[in-house]
């Protein structure tokens, strides 16, 4: 049995005028989601973001950054 959140999930989003896809795992797109929300900005343009100031993978990226923002969160507590 699966655990919840832990699916991966292929989603397109737009990247400069490009369409791509990201694999991510259901938690994640939650959390990225919830990020993009309290920045005021769309998912599209969050990803945007982290895609332009990459160094690998863009899903690497993204778990990254996601792990990133809440650990910061978690210190400005």
């Amino acid at each position: 049995m699966t655990p919840s959140g832990t699916t991966s999930h292929k989603r397109s989003v737009l990247i400069a005028g490009h369409h791509t896809s990201v694999s991510l795992e259901d938690d994640f797109w939650a959390a990225l989601k919830e990020i993009a929300e309290a920045r005021g900005v769309s998912l599209n343009r969050l990803i945007a973001e982290i895609d332009r100031d990459r160094g690998g993978n863009l899903s690497s990226a993204i778990r990254l950054f996601v792990l990133h923002t809440l650990k910061e969160a978690r210190r400005w507590r």
